[in-house]
């Protein structure tokens, strides 16, 4: 019951967020000096009666709160309106959402796979070889922008021809069976993937180790050991659950850099995910799709936060108690 009390008053903070972003976000884009029917009325596909629904569906002759109130109920009855080339919004995101969700949880995966043991591995060697050779590794890491590791992987990917460069599946990927569908996707996936890894894991590292050597230079982890257990047991029993809990926190806003930094990989890739989908929107215009973009992209921001508070909940207990400032 408790549990479900906590999700419940998570949840209802989130509702005063989004509108929050919303407002910001349609009033920065309607501000701005662009006709949001200016592509649509260049496409030729595109009927009049479309462009007079769309003028009427956005309250486009009306002052600007009138046309944000208008938009916010369309949103809500999950009326997104359509892009600058006649498709729906709402199909267009059911195309790519998917397609982001499933890269960044694997970069999570393998960056939390990886990154928690070569941070508690470099907090156990501090000030040994190993320990410079990764502190050297991390900085690297950390000081390649991602865009600039996206082209130089894109570089090798076209001049040795071992990794299929664009999309997400090859020209013949209905003629597959089950288990070929599966390896086509993987192999699209290798270079969007090792970017996007290489980028998380070096802080992600950097962070664990810092949390593990303040913890281990704490008294009761001296005090375990002054009680003569094995240094396996102070770690693994002592040391490791307080020092991942700031980890877990940090999850949500791990989740928010790889959505933006998978933008602009996503982009040099030809990656069909959100992060690209947003960038195209914004270069054509296309405001239907840049307001449900962000919209969408926000509650997968929000939904990162929310796992990462219900597994602090469940690693911590005293977060579950609202007195304490939770």
């Amino acid at each position: 019951m408790e549990f479900v009390k906590y999700i419940t008053r998570r949840i209802l903070q989130v509702i005063p967020l989004l509108i929050l972003v919303s407002m910001i976000s349609f009033f920065i884009i309607r501000l701005a000096p662009i006709d949001p029917l200016a592509e649509l009325r260049l496409n030729p596909s595109i009927s009049e009666e479309t462009l007079q629904k769309e003028i009427k569906r956005l309250n486009l002759d009306k002052p600007i709160y009138v046309q944000y109130l208008s938009w916010a109920k369309s949103f809500i009855r999950g009326d997104l309106g359509y892009t600058t080339s006649g498709e729906k919004v709402s199909v267009k995101l059911k195309e790519r959402i998917p397609n982001t969700l499933l890269l960044t949880s694997i970069v999570i995966f393998l960056t939390w796979l990886v990154g928690i043991p070569l941070g508690i591995f470099a907090a156990i060697k501090k000030e040994t070889m190993y320990d410079r050779i990764l502190t050297v590794l991390s900085s690297i890491g950390m000081a390649i922008p991602s865009f600039f590791f996206a082209i130089l992987m894109l570089m090798f990917a076209v001049k040795t021809g071992l990794f299929p460069v664009g999309g997400l599946t090859s020209y013949n990927f209905n003629e597959l069976s089950l288990s070929g569908k599966i390896i086509d996707i993987a192999k699209h996936l290798i270079l969007p993937v090792t970017v996007l890894f290489g980028i998380s894991l070096a802080g992600l590292q950097r962070q664990m180790r810092a949390n593990m050597l303040e913890v281990l230079d704490s008294d009761y982890v001296k005090f375990a050991r002054a009680k003569g257990l094995s240094e396996f047991k102070v770690i693994t029993k002592h040391a490791l659950r307080n020092a991942l809990n700031p980890m877990i926190t940090l999850l949500g806003f791990e989740f928010a850099g790889l959505l933006s930094g998978a933008a602009l990989t996503e982009y040099v890739f030809q990656y069909p995910g959100l992060g690209r989908l947003i960038l195209e929107a914004v270069m054509k215009s296309d405001i239907n799709l840049v307001m449900a973009s962000l919209m969408m992209g926000t509650l997968m921001l929000i939904l990162g936060n929310l796992i990462a508070d219900i597994l602090l909940m469940v690693t911590d207990p005293r977060t579950r108690n609202p007195q304490k400032g939770v």
